[in-house]
């Protein structure tokens, strides 16, 4: 049986903390990137239902949840409220700063988060995070910088296998046995 690319990588990266927060690009990660614009300019887009039940898997799991958009749409601020996802922000054309600000607000190290994006301006915070992926169908800046590229697209469950695998990673750490320490005997 051939192995995932990402099973593999997490073998080789056994010694990572665990992820306290996941980050993500909206358009081309949660949606498959398309804008559908209707007559009088009203937009829409279209979210996966396995994705967003990924999202509250996450946020019962205890992790933060960040959106990070370079669009501003109020279709993507309803969809993150509904989910009760911990930020939500948009119109954000350098996504690092804002990054580095939510690992500070979270007492997060950068070590400890995960990012998921899809395109050039995804690739710092892919580059700074611990773990990071994009989705199969991301550009090749983008998958140049993550660790993993995922089987599924984006919203179309590219998500959803992240944090899956994020959630496995956590509990294999969290299961993994300690160093034994040795304990002096006290005369």
């Amino acid at each position: 049986m051939k192995r995932s690319p990402i099973r593999q990588s997490l073998n080789r990266q056994s010694s990572i903390p665990l992820i306290r927060a996941l980050f993500f690009d909206v358009d081309g990660v949660l949606t498959d990137g398309r804008i559908y614009l209707a007559d009088g300019g009203r937009e829409f887009k279209v979210f996966d239902t396995k994705d967003g039940h990924g999202i509250r898997k996450a946020l019962a799991a205890g992790l933060k949840v960040a959106w990070i958009s370079g669009r501003t749409s109020r279709a993507t601020a309803r969809r993150a409220k509904e989910l009760g996802v911990d930020a939500c922000l948009q119109g954000v054309r350098e996504k690092l700063p804002v990054y580095a600000m939510l690992c500070r607000r979270w007492k997060v190290a950068p070590g400890q988060t995960a990012a998921l994006g899809d395109d050039e301006p995804d690739v710092p915070m892919l580059e700074a995070a611990g773990f990071s992926a994009c989705p199969a169908d991301a550009t090749p800046p983008a998958r140049a910088a993550a660790q993993v590229r995922l089987t599924r697209p984006g919203g179309r469950g590219a998500a959803r296998e992240f944090i899956d695998e994020v959630l496995r990673r956590n509990a294999a750490r969290a299961a993994a046995p300690r160093r034994a320490v040795r304990r002096r005997r006290v005369s």
